[in-house]
């Protein structure tokens, strides 16, 4: 029952406050996600590498958009040039920083859950990525459209008449952290169609046929390449990295997450065998 109280003790609050508090022993650092969620939460090297990471591309985006046969993403089509620019970005550990709820998490001695997430999706909390509010803001103000491609699904909700109420709480929460214009349109949910798969490569490929996409950001490598996340080892996704390895600065801009991603996925039980010592 403790994941559940830990539900209730996140929903009552909406923040990590002292009525919640736990005991040290109980958020213990043997927690597999307490050191990267601590990482995120309180390390100044976070929020220095998310803001390097964006000032990078708002340094690269004027070359980026004045070379019309520069391009992004790997499925658009030569006949580009007369497309109007954009960049897409992720949202989860890109744009919103969702860190309190994995720290709930490890707080609680919990897992992640797909009930517990979409309740947290509800709250409309989560802070922004250094960097991130910035960055898009200016492409606004410079004409550059910007596209969301996210993995929160769509879909309903229990005591909710919508559909697709995370699509309004995300809107809600990216004007909360200071977003000044987000098109409902431009945000593109895990499953708000049938093809839109967590596979992300629907939904660039549908982006690329409107637009010039100059610049991708995400936290996984699925934001950047098609079927990665599965049926691949740790090495193939290496020997991909170092495949597009002008993009990276460049093209394709990476946000740190060390608490879960596909990388985390790849690897097989037990993890341990994949640690290297001397």
């Amino acid at each position: 029952m403790k994941h559940y109280y830990g539900l209730v003790c996140l929903l009552s609050v909406g923040s990590l406050m002292t009525g919640c508090a736990v005991t040290s022993t109980t958020a213990s650092s043997s927690n597999n996600n307490f050191n990267s969620t601590l990482w995120i939460q309180t390390a100044s090297e976070y929020k220095a590498n998310s803001m390097q990471t964006y000032n990078a591309a708002l340094n690269n985006i004027e070359r980026a958009i004045s070379d019309l046969a520069w391009t992004s993403v790997p499925e658009q089509a030569p006949d580009m040039t007369a497309l109007p620019a954009a960049v897409i970005l992720d949202i989860d550990e890109t744009v919103l920083d969702n860190s309190q709820y994995q720290a709930q998490l490890v707080l609680f001695g919990a897992e992640y859950d797909p009930e517990t997430w979409d309740q947290w999706v509800a709250m409309k909390t989560a802070t922004a990525v250094p960097g991130a509010v910035e960055f898009i803001n200016s492409m606004e103000d410079m004409g550059v459209e910007v596209i969301y491609i996210t993995n929160r699904e769509c879909k309903s909700r229990p005591g909710s008449d919508e559909a697709c109420p995370q699509e309004q709480d995300t809107i809600d929460n990216l004007k909360k952290v200071g977003i000044k214009v987000i098109k409902p349109d431009n945000l593109l949910l895990k499953g708000e169609k049938p093809e839109w798969s967590s596979e992300k490569k629907s939904r660039r490929a549908a982006v690329a046929k409107n637009y010039r996409v100059v610049m991708l950001f995400g936290d996984d490598l699925g934001d950047f390449l098609p079927d990665v996340s599965n049926n691949i080892t740790s090495s193939e996704r290496n020997e991909l990295v170092k495949k597009y390895e002008s993009n990276w600065g460049n093209k394709w801009f990476v946000l740190s997450n060390p608490s879960y991603g596909s990388w985390l996925r790849v690897l097989d039980d037990p993890k341990s065998k994949h640690l290297k010592g001397y």
